[in-house]
C-alpha cells in the first residue's frame, strides 16, 4: 500500500505531511514489525487516527476532540477484557495508563486503530501526543511539538492515514 496525498509518513528521520517534513519523536525501542506491550517500540504499518482527547485546563480547545476527564483511563493489561480501549472510571482492578496526567504530554492525544481488536500482548495506548523534549523518545507513541501537532489537525482529514516505516 502506498501513501496518497493527504497521508502521513513517519520514519526514524521524522513526518512528512502535505509536503512538509516535521519533526518527532518515536519509541525508544524504535519501529518494529512485530510489536508487543511494553517493548517500547511504534508499530510499523498504516493506521488511521480514530479520536482523541485534550486536556481544556492547559491548552486552547481543538477542533473535533472531547475534554479529557479526570477519571479517562487507557487499559494497557492484556489480560483486560477491555484491553487497549478508553474507559472512564475512576477505580480499576487492571493496569491502565491515566490519560489525565500530571505532564503535559497527554494535553492533546489521539488514538490510533493499532490493535483495534484487542490481541492480548500486542499493544496497546499507540497515540499520537506532544512530545516531552524535541525528539525525545516514547514509550511506542508518535510525539509532537504542540505547534506541529496543531498545524497536523488543522489538515488531516477522515481519510488520512498515518504510514510508520
Amino acid at each position: 500500500m502506498k501513501p496518497r496525498r493527504g497521508d502521513m509518513v513517519v520514519g526514524r528521520w521524522g513526518a512528512r505531511f502535505h509536503g512538509r517534513r516535521i519533526p518527532c519523536a518515536i519509541g525508544r525501542g524504535g519501529i518494529t514489525h512485530d510489536k508487543r506491550e511494553g517493548d517500547g517500540a511504534s508499530p510499523a504499518g498504516v493506521w488511521r487516527l480514530t479520536g482523541g482527547l485534550y486536556r481544556a485546563d492547559r491548552v486552547a480547545p481543538v477542533r473535533g476532540l472531547a475534554r479529557i476527564a479526570p477519571r479517562d483511563i487507557w487499559s494497557d493489561d492484556p489480560r483486560d477484557p477491555a484491553y487497549n480501549t478508553l474507559l472512564h472510571t475512576p477505580a480499576h482492578p487492571y493496569s491502565h495508563e491515566r490519560l489525565h496526567r500530571g505532564d503535559r504530554l497527554y494535553d492533546i492525544v489521539l488514538f490510533s486503530d493499532w490493535n483495534a481488536g484487542g490481541v492480548p500482548g500486542k499493544g496497546s495506548a499507540i497515540f499520537v501526543h506532544l512530545w516531552r523534549a524535541p525528539r525525545f523518545p516514547t514509550a511506542g507513541c508518535i510525539a509532537f511539538a504542540e505547534p506541529d501537532l496543531r498545524w497536523i489537525l488543522a489538515r488531516w482529514t477522515q481519510h488520512s492515514r498515518l504510514f510508520l516505516r
